[in-house]
């Protein structure tokens, strides 16, 4: 069984967070420049097995695709072309920089650390990780 990776894509820095083997837990992995984490992604695939990526699908409140979904778009048909042997699924990401700054906070984080924002983005796909992972927990057990 090979690892997910969740991608919380921004324009400027984009957050990733990985399973282990077993696909149960999800853990940090790295905040990259955008415009380096499709060569990031096929480096690491290269080292270890993954089995999927989970995009953040960018939304407003309406349920209307955010400003940001075309960059997302643009990264994905990137990825599909670098890395076509492993499927991707989008997973809403609305509310996840909220919840990764609640989660700092709760976590006794410094001001100085709470600012940097690729801690925030790396945090934000490990929220997407979780969430997809308790999603696909709850399909099974219907």
């Amino acid at each position: 069984m090979g690892r997910i990776i969740a991608i919380d894509y921004g324009r400027k820095r984009t957050g990733l967070a990985v399973t282990d083997p077993l696909q149960m837990i999800a853990n940090g992995l790295t905040t990259v420049p955008s415009g380096e984490v499709v060569h990031y992604l096929v480096n690491y695939v290269a080292k270890e097995a993954v089995d999927l990526f989970v995009v953040g699908l960018p939304k407003q409140m309406n349920n209307e695709p955010s400003e940001n979904m075309k960059y997302v778009e643009a990264f994905v048909a990137h990825l599909k072309r670098a890395i076509p042997s492993i499927p991707i699924q989008y997973y809403d990401e609305r509310f996840t920089s909220v919840m990764a700054h609640q989660a700092m906070l709760s976590g006794g984080l410094k001001k100085k650390k709470r600012q940097e924002k690729g801690l925030v983005d790396e945090i934000s796909a490990v929220i997407i990780l979780q969430a997809y992972l308790e999603s696909k927990k709850y399909q099974y057990n219907v």
